[in-house]
């Protein structure tokens, strides 16, 4: 009986902050109502065949190939940063990038600075198996959530 009445509460509470327009999980930065038909700014890193950079100014591979989908589910464009590890998560730092690409794997060294995806495919490297993730803004959870949304619908990951 308990657990039932708790159960409604938190029912009750969560009608409420919908009710009252507040978003769960949220953005504290907007990332998630800014991107949507607006721009999805994107830092790149070479690391083929996760990302090529060829300096044609749109880079290929399969990273860009999935945030592109993405883009379009949001009715968003792109604009692509190619950098290096280091200057790109200082960018996503600042708030110049709202994601960053290059064929990460989750036990990537950058998550004290920023989010990482739960890991949405693997491979077999020398080391063994690495799984895949892609990296956004810290604190920016809606965001986050609506990524690894589409890439589990892409990935079944």
């Amino acid at each position: 009986m308990r657990r039932h009445v708790i159960a409604l509460a938190g029912a009750a509470l969560c009608c409420t902050l919908v009710g009252c327009g507040i978003q769960m999980p949220a953005d504290p930065e907007g990332t998630t109502e800014r991107v949507e038909g607006g721009t999805v700014r994107v830092g790149v890193t070479a690391n083929p065949p996760w990302v090529d950079v060829d300096g044609s100014g749109e880079p290929g591979g399969t990273e860009p190939a999935l945030v592109s989908g993405f883009a379009e589910q949001l009715d968003a464009e792109l604009d692509w940063s190619v950098g290096s590890e280091a200057q790109l998560m200082q960018a996503l730092e600042r708030g110049e990038l709202d994601l960053v690409i290059g064929g990460f794997h989750d036990d990537t060294p950058w998550t004290e600075k920023a989010a990482v995806t739960r890991p949405y495919t693997e491979s077999t490297t020398a080391e063994g198996t690495a799984k895949h993730v892609m990296i956004v803004r810290m604190g920016e959870n809606r965001f986050l959530t609506t990524l690894e949304t589409f890439l589990f619908e892409e990935t079944g990951s």
